[in-house]
């Protein structure tokens, strides 16, 4: 469920109310530890009504809170909310039980996202083709090898044969993308370079680089809800 601080809007603020540095360093002040706009104003030698600003920025923006001392009730200490800072992230995809890497021949990129989505998340995962390949292309199974992805060099398959109806569908090529507009439609599109086309170690080196740092970054939205 959309919160007031995971919404555009919110996020935005919080996004605004980082954008200045004076801010953005009171909150690195804040990040291990409470204090006082007084400490504050101190650690960081900025003006006591400079600092009382700032800190009215990131109240309003749901960044830090204010707490009435136990001891001296007079003073005040400013704590650091850490929920408002994970809202910067893009909200997770909702209802991901599995993924499905497609490209054109299936030979290269999806087998390689797939298996590099498995071993990132040990969730399930397939990969299949438009036009698939009769095997998997040889320097794909080599630089599987030489990163430990368990990869079946004769698994190819077709997308019809593969996706259901609840997959999470990622074009990790161009073609996949523009050709999958019917029933099956792909949610994300990663555009990445055919390293085929070249055919040499260092290209399908960097397709494997550039799928690995995807995956990483997709693996947390997709596996923070609900899984199976």
């Amino acid at each position: 469920m959309e919160t007031e601080l995971t919404s555009l809007a919110g996020r935005a603020r919080i996004h605004a109310a980082l954008g200045d540095p004076a801010r953005l360093a009171i909150v690195d002040a804040l990040t291990l530890g409470d204090a006082s706009p007084g400490e504050i104003a101190h650690a960081l030698d900025m003006p006591t009504n400079l600092v009382a600003h700032h800190v009215k920025v990131l109240t309003d923006a749901g960044l830090v809170v204010r707490g009435r001392s136990e001891g001296d009730r007079r003073r005040t200490y400013l704590r650091l909310q850490p929920a408002a800072l994970s809202a910067l992230a893009p909200p997770p995809l909702a209802d991901v039980h599995r993924v499905v890497f497609v490209c054109t021949h299936n030979s290269a990129r999806s087998q390689l996202a797939a298996a590099l989505w498995k071993r990132r998340t040990d969730g399930d995962a397939a990969s299949a083709g438009t036009r698939p390949a009769p095997r998997v292309h040889p320097r794909a199974v080599a630089v599987a090898h030489r990163h430990a992805l368990d990869l079946d060099p004769t698994g190819t398959a077709h997308v019809d044969d593969v996706v259901r109806d609840d997959d999470l569908i990622v074009a990790v090529c161009d073609n996949a993308h523009e050709e999958l507009t019917g029933p099956i439609r792909p949610r994300l599109h990663w555009s990445v370079p055919d390293p085929v086309r070249v055919d040499t170690d260092e290209a399908f080196e960097a397709a494997y680089a550039d799928l690995a740092d995807r995956v990483d970054r997709l693996a947390p939205a997709a596996t923070s809800g609900d899984t199976r």
